[in-house]
């Protein structure tokens, strides 16, 4: 059967496949367009199980709301020059809309919905994957429900999505700290929103990061009486570097090493417990400052230093956050 030009741009249309690529579907199909769609399909399978291993480390993240609920996403790809294709911005909105219509809950969900040109999401991207050759997936389903939600896309860049959610309708407060989670990446609300298994392991770097410094301080004080600079003796590179440029002696070397392993094992064993517990809390609070997002330093105020919450009560006495949500594509 001859495949015409305009079969070509039909399935095309249908598709988003390259001309090439779907002159040649419609050719093996002999002009059958649903066993031609089948055949991209299963290219765009054949593409991504090949590339299921490479980092998606680039990608689309869209954020939405409509009345009483919101919702985002991330469609992950490996180039920043497919992330930024129309078309691959094209389809994570529809996935988005579609998600938001039908409020879905979960990513599951999401990747059985069906799409307005009849496809399941997951195929769509498992299609698309197959038009660019590069590994694709659907990541970071978030949702917020309720009232008063406003949502952020960082600089439009489709990056860096926040939703945010407060008991009152302000729009404006709501979008300063949606900017503000996008900022300061909040690791949750409020202190007793954070979850347990951060607090022990925060604590636990807390109590180390104690004991290792008041160690340091002790062997300082030790080298310094004994008229060795610390700075030539801080890590056995320096003081080998620090030799050979005639700074240190062998003998000063060797009295250095010997007095820090000693002064050292002597300040460990020796550690007031009560000491390192108190600095050791003390540090977990200031984590807990600069990481729940109310009491976090707000960073779009008119120049005096409030916290989210106190600047929130500045704009009205009852206002407060509810919830948040933050999905990033960025290192950080």
């Amino acid at each position: 059967m001859a495949i015409t030009i305009e079969d070509i741009k039909k399935l095309r249309a249908m598709t988003g496949a390259g001309l090439a690529d779907v002159k040649k579907a419609l050719t093996e199909a002999n002009g059958d367009f649903d066993q031609a769609k089948d055949l991209l399909r299963e290219r765009g399978l054949a593409i991504a199980a090949k590339r299921s291993d490479r980092e998606t480390s680039n990608g689309c993240v869209l954020v939405k709301k409509v009345d009483g609920f919101a919702a985002m996403i991330a469609l992950k790809c490996e180039t920043d020059f497919v992330a930024n294709g129309a078309d691959f911005i094209a389809l994570t909105q529809a996935i988005l809309d579609a998600a938001i219509a039908n409020k879905c809950k979960t990513l599951d969900e999401v990747k059985e919905l069906t799409l307005a040109d009849g496809q399941k999401a997951q195929d769509a991207v498992t299609q698309r994957s197959g038009i660019t050759g590069e590994k694709m997936e659907l990541d970071g389903y978030l949702t917020l429900e309720g009232d008063n939600i406003e949502v952020y896309d960082h600089m439009g860049k489709h990056m860096l999505g926040t939703m945010v959610q407060l008991n009152q309708n302000n729009a404006e407060a709501g979008h300063k700290v949606a900017m503000q989670v996008a900022a300061m990446k909040p690791v949750a609300l409020d202190a007793q929103s954070v979850p347990q298994a951060i607090l022990d392991e925060e604590y636990k770097t807390a109590v180390e990061k104690t004991k290792l410094e008041q160690v340091e301080k002790y062997v300082e004080n030790v080298l310094k009486k004994a008229g060795i600079n610390p700075n030539l003796v801080d890590s056995e590179d320096h003081i080998e570097s620090n030799i050979k440029k005639g700074w240190l002696t062998e003998a000063q070397a060797a009295e250095a090493r010997e007095l820090k392993e000693k002064a050292a094992a002597e300040k460990a064993a020796n550690l007031p417990a009560q000491m390192v517990e108190n600095i050791a809390k003390g540090r977990v609070q200031k984590f807990l400052k600069e990481n729940c997002l109310v009491d976090q330093e707000f960073q779009f105020g008119e120049g005096d230093k409030q916290t989210v919450s106190e600047w929130l009560k500045a704009q009205d006495k009852e206002l407060k956050v509810v919830a948040f949500q933050r999905f990033t594509l960025v290192a950080e």
